[in-house]
């Protein structure tokens, strides 16, 4: 048996309780979370999990700033299709396998990604992850097929196309099927609902109609704040979905943004006002809820993934609110360590 103890303020629980004391892992899990005084000034934090990141555009960073949300991702031919097509597959590869590097280094213990190209683009993805902790999910598009190697499906929107045979498929298959919605404008958002969606990507344009539904039907939303501001197509109802359904954060598109889900919190509570344990929950504990995952959570027998905040840090050295500190003040500099147990 393996053993190790972790001392500093422990961000413990589904509540994310700031409790000073001792961390202990055994055999990859946590044995005891231990209330104490304790000398260090770490901060022990669950992984975050980004819930939608299309890491494939990779490969062109910062391209086409001043391009409409349609020229840039619309199928099939916006600007990051053009680009995947064009793409040499080792390139590829490299680029998602370096933002994978990245997001690992950045305390992320998973993403939930709608990868492009079909059974090709999954497999690209496979070899791009291979040599990780992280747990990268795939959301295969395309054929209905992909679902035969990816761990669930990413629809690009409702007004792009027939999803019915892939949710068919899917649910056959008992993998997750997600989609987008809302971004632009409300145009689409029945008609995704309608697909009876395990996720929502975007969400920022509901009307009451939709509220409603959202709220019966207890639909999970995943919110891209950074991505939608650059785009310019508004800012999700944050307030209201909390009132109604499960909110989690993703990074989106890596053309347009920085996989960091430290921005993404610091957005969501600079920019949209949301409460920093909110914006910490959606980060942890409600993403890994969407999936039913058992991290995103400290608490004894939960594997232990996890990062440990340098309390001491230049940066936040001198900080008296652990979860104001971690939303929207750390950075990734200040991580001392990573650490993913698997699951």
């Amino acid at each position: 048996m393996t053993e190790r103890t972790i001392e500093g303020t422990i961000i413990a629980g589904e509540r994310l309780e700031p409790v000073e004391g001792r961390l202990v892992i055994e055999d990859g899990h946590i044995s005891a979370i231990e209330e104490a005084s304790v000398a260090s000034s770490s901060i022990i934090c669950p992984t975050f999990i980004n819930a939608h990141t299309h890491i494939g555009d990779s490969i062109a960073k910062d391209a086409g700033s001043k391009l409409t949300v349609e020229a840039l991702f619309a199928p099939p031919d916006g600007l990051k299709h053009q680009l995947l097509r064009r793409a040499d597959s080792e390139e590829l590869i490299e680029a998602m396998a370096a933002t994978l590097r990245f997001m690992q280094r950045a305390g992320i213990g998973a993403c939930y990604d709608f990868r492009e190209g079909g059974i090709e683009g999954v497999e690209q993805f496979r070899q791009a992850s291979a040599s990780l902790e992280l747990d990268a999910i795939a959301f295969g598009r395309g054929d209905p097929s992909v679902l035969e190697v990816a761990d669930g499906y990413g629809a690009s929107g409702a007004a792009d196309g027939s999803f019915e045979a892939a949710r068919n498929v899917a649910l056959s298959a008992e993998k997750p099927f997600a989609i987008h919605a809302g971004e632009v404008d409300s145009g689409d958002i029945n008609a995704a609902l309608d697909l009876d969606p395990d996720f929502v990507v975007h969400m920022v344009h509901p009307e009451p109609l939709h509220l409603e539904r959202i709220e019966d039907m207890r639909v999970p939303i995943v919110c891209c704040p950074r991505s939608n501001l650059l785009t310019g197509v508004g800012t999700p109802p944050i307030e209201e979905l909390l009132e109604r359904t499960l909110v989690a954060l993703g990074t989106d598109n890596v053309l347009l943004n920085s996989p960091s889900m430290f921005r993404e919190m610091a957005t969501m509570v600079m920019v949209l006002g949301v409460d920093p344990l909110d914006a910490l929950r959606m980060a942890t504990v409600d993403a890994a809820a969407i999936l039913d995952r058992p991290d995103g959570v400290l608490e004894e027998g939960r594997p232990a993934r996890l990062f440990v905040l340098d309390g001491g840090s230049d940066n936040l050295v001198g900080t008296v609110d652990p979860i104001r500190a971690v939303t929207c003040r750390a950075e990734v500099a200040d991580i001392d360590e990573v650490s993913l147990a698997p699951i």
